[in-house]
């Protein structure tokens, strides 16, 4: 193959010597090409797949997603143990929940962070362990309260004053006392590599520091309530650990001003650790990460002379966006002459756009974002030379992009299966019905088997919840 760079291509895509390969950091570990060419993932092929739940189709690696869960809490149990003291790992339900992904990742010694009461209610009909779900929200409803507290959730995130004193009655009506946390803001915003550190965030979450003692002393009030300890949440896609240095001595300052008046066992550090979902993206191993948290948190709280608490974590992303693939059919292929910026008037050059039978229904991170994405032909390989090409979705949005560039061997072909990696995070959690669009199935693989994890929705679905709509009775003329 001799492939030429597109001048199009962002500065960070390089041209695959092979573009049929299926770079180790962007795909989950069972994802192989068999004989034919055909991609498999846990051992199951994807025009198998395909033929079975149609397309578009979200794949989930089971074993992927337990590994990553496993490795995770072993690396902060660990990191914590040799310091002196414990870690707990919540698994955040925001990045992608269902009963049997609530189930696998406390399987594997999860906890389960959740923020509304449609995910508290998928973690307890998973039968997750109360005891061991957070709940988290800005604005969370009377109801939800009162079910969280009914249900023996235990911990609540207190976001505003107001929640004191709702989470307080609750609590006190059910003749219960109830675990919370303080959501405060450290004044730290993260993302990728970089970290920006300011006095005061503008922000619909948390208290800033400088009242979050006054909140404090409110919660203490309530005997109702157990002050656990402080949270905080930095950011997201988080490459690195800096931010993390900085919001956790910002927080241990505090903790140290607290402990002055009563007991705080545990601090919360949140989650926002990093995937790949290009090969230029290079995220921070989590043995990494939780080694040199675990150093910060051991030095800071040597030097304000107090005890190691208990540290909690809620990764999401980092524990389910790997284990997601998208598998979509190709329906139009169109060649889109563009003007090169900087260059003459008629300096052009060729932009591929393949559409497919998905889009930003599916996959919101795109449009919403600018989010960067893989993808590769699944349903066979090809010795054609690459081509820089753009995967639009089907949507009637100009915007409706699913992957902005890769290369894809240049013979891609309507009917040609697509797979684009690194899914399993905010695209099934994100979906929509635009353009009255069905949302897919998700599917689980493991060991060779799939098996449905969430149904797709139908045309008539949708218009089921349409009170114009008179479905027709069997048999009727």
């Amino acid at each position: 193959m001799t492939s030429v760079a597109s001048p199009l291509a962002p500065d960070w895509l390089a041209v695959p010597a092979d573009p049929n390969d299926l770079p180790a950091s962007v795909w989950p570990s069972s994802v192989l090409r068999d004989r034919h060419g055909v991609l498999s993932i846990g051992g199951v092929p994807a025009t198998d797949l395909v033929q079975q739940f149609g397309t578009p189709l979200y794949v989930v690696d089971e074993e992927h997603v337990r590994a990553r869960a496993r490795e995770t809490l072993d690396a902060f149990t660990g990191q914590f143990e040799r310091i002196g003291t414990r870690a707990k790992v919540y698994y955040a339900g925001k990045a992608f929940l269902s009963t049997a992904v609530a189930r696998w990742v406390s399987d594997e010694g999860l906890g389960v962070d959740v923020c509304t009461g449609g995910e508290l209610a998928v973690a307890l009909a998973a039968g997750v362990d109360p005891g061991r779900i957070g709940m988290h929200g800005n604005n969370k409803s009377l109801d939800e309260i009162e079910r969280a507290v009914s249900a023996g959730v235990g911990t609540i995130v207190i976001d505003s004053e107001i929640e004191i004193d709702r989470v307080a009655a609750a609590a006190a009506r059910l003749g219960r006392v109830q675990g919370v946390r303080l959501r405060v803001n450290s004044g730290v915003h993260a993302h990728t590599h970089d970290f920006l550190a300011t006095a005061h965030e503008d922000q619909k979450f948390g208290f800033p520091l400088d009242r979050a003692e006054a909140a404090v002393r409110s919660i203490r009030s309530h005997a109702a309530l157990e002050f656990r300890g402080l949270h905080c949440h930095i950011g997201s896609q988080i490459f690195g650990a800096d931010g993390f240095a900085e919001s956790a001595a910002r927080l241990l300052s505090l903790h140290a001003r607290l402990l002055e008046t009563g007991p705080v066992p545990e601090l919360n550090l949140g989650g926002g650790f990093g995937i790949a979902y290009t090969t230029a993206d290079d995220p921070t191993p989590i043995a990494e990460l939780a080694a040199r948290i675990a150093s910060i948190v051991e030095a800071e709280c040597a030097a304000l002379g107090i005890a190691l608490p208990v540290v909690a974590f809620e990764p999401g992303r980092s524990i389910i966006g790997g284990a997601g693939v998208t598998l979509y059919s190709v329906g139009t292929i169109k060649d889109v002459d563009v003007t090169l910026q900087g260059g003459s008037s008629d300096a052009t050059a060729p932009r591929r756009y393949v559409s497919v039978d998905g889009g930003m229904s599916d996959n919101a991170r795109t449009a919403l974002y600018g989010a960067d994405y893989s993808v590769r032909i699944a349903s066979r390989a090809s010795d054609a030379d690459a081509a820089l090409v753009r995967i639009a979705g089907k949507h009637c949005e100009s915007g409706d992009i699913v992957v902005n560039a890769d290369y894809l061997p240049a013979d891609v072909t309507p009917g040609d299966l697509l797979a684009v990696p690194a899914t399993g995070a905010y695209c099934w959690a994100l979906a929509s019905n635009y353009n009255i669009v069905g949302r897919p199935p998700v599917v689980a693989v493991a060991n060779g088997e799939a098996r449905l994890l969430i149904r797709g929705e139908t045309e008539h679905d949708l218009l089921a919840r349409d009170t114009g709509f008179a479905p027709t009775a069997p048999g009727a003329s």
